[in-house]
């Protein structure tokens, strides 16, 4: 046990982290309910679960965890193998196991925090030969198995989430400026490339649904009645709240919510209902929220008693930094329609394991850190 246990000083747990963790699963519980109320019982009860499980996971150390890295990794490419064999279909993508009706997974989310500590076990071993091709190589082999199949389920938005996080780990890990320049240069014409390949008619490798959010988003006027109709009533939403917002559980035909202008809106849209019921004041009290919870992560890898724990709070903190990024960009229009849930904030429960997991492990990093 003492492998488990081992070099805890409790005086270090923290507390903040938990509380700004547990102040935004409520807050989420609130949204949700008031987005469509018979989502509450579930959520209630998930959420119970996963704070429980996230405090458990808090005293758990994280050394103990990465040993078994090689497990995780194994398990990871099961379930998401499973997902293309035996997964449940929805809208053309297949993400899920299991259904509504009993309880539905989507191993996607749990590869996150999966990869995070696989990842940080890896780059901690090769923490002195990261810039050699030998490492790098092999740490793109290491991630791109995962990333091909939650490609293929389709999920680009999550395949892009989790490289991401991925990419971030790297980058702390001490990549070189000279290599980072290098991929840049290179990205440049790629994205060009891109940009003209998905005009083509039938492009390969794209579902049609997804060259159609980046087509809306650079051309929103031909896409008003079809792609961008989401996003534009959400943009209305979150402007009709103005400062203070019409109130929680409003229920006349002038809120976008009760007019059905956003099909799931507690889900990947749950930002616009915040918005017209909270306005301004309410969504930038989420927002605050959300960063402080990232800048916990950050301030928790700076003091981390070694490379992995810098590298787990490091991807834990990316992943709520950048899966906020984005779900508010595509609430607000600011980027093309995407699904990606705001953490702790949109209903599914298998974001909200993945989140509190990552937490857990974050405050764990903080038990251990180094004495100042």
């Amino acid at each position: 046990m003492e492998n488990i246990f081992e070099g805890y000083r409790l005086r270090n747990y923290n507390f903040k982290l938990l509380f700004l963790v547990v102040c935004s699963i409520v807050f989420g519980t609130v949204m949700i309910n008031s987005a469509d109320h018979s989502y509450l019982k579930k959520q209630v009860f998930g959420a119970a679960v996963c704070v429980l499980g996230l405090i458990t996971l808090s005293l758990i150390s994280y050394k103990f965890i990465s040993k078994f890295y090689l497990i995780l990794y194994g398990f990871n490419i099961l379930l998401l193998s499973a997902v293309l064999l035996f997964g449940t279909n929805v809208n053309g993508a297949t993400r899920w196991i299991g259904s509504d009706d009993f309880i539905k997974l989507q191993p996607s989310e749990f590869s996150k925090i999966i990869m995070i500590i696989c990842a940080a076990r890896f780059l901690s071993d090769h923490k002195d030969s990261i810039n050699t091709a030998k490492t790098l190589i092999g740490y793109a082999l290491f991630c791109a198995f995962p990333l091909l199949l939650i490609f293929l389920e389709p999920d680009l938005s999550t395949t892009i989430d989790l490289f991401i996080i991925l990419f971030a780990m790297l980058f702390v890990a001490g990549l070189s400026f000279k290599i980072i320049l290098v991929g840049l240069l290179c990205l440049i014409p790629l994205a060009g490339s891109f940009l003209w390949y998905i005009k083509q008619p039938d492009p390969m490798f794209l579902d049609q649904y997804q060259v159609n959010r980046i087509l809306s988003h650079l051309y929103p006027e031909d896409y008003a009645d079809t792609t961008q109709y989401q996003q534009d009533n959400s943009v209305m939403a979150i402007g009709s709240g103005q400062l203070t917002g019409k109130g929680l559980n409003n229920s006349t035909l002038a809120t976008v919510k009760d007019a059905n202008l956003i099909s799931e809106q507690q889900t990947d849209f749950i930002f616009s209902v915040v918005g017209e019921e909270l306005g301004f004041a309410g969504s930038s009290i989420l927002i605050v929220i959300l960063g402080s919870i990232v800048v916990q992560c950050i301030r928790t890898a700076r003091k981390a008693n070694d490379e992995r724990g810098m590298f787990i709070a490091t991807g834990v903190a990316t992943l709520i930094g950048f899966q906020t990024f984005i779900n508010i960009g595509v609430a607000t229009s600011l980027l093309p329609n995407t699904g990606i849930p705001l953490p702790f904030i949109s209903y599914g429960l298998s974001s909200l394991v993945s989140c509190c997991a990552g937490i857990g492990l974050v405050i764990n990093v903080a038990l251990q850190r180094r004495k100042f």
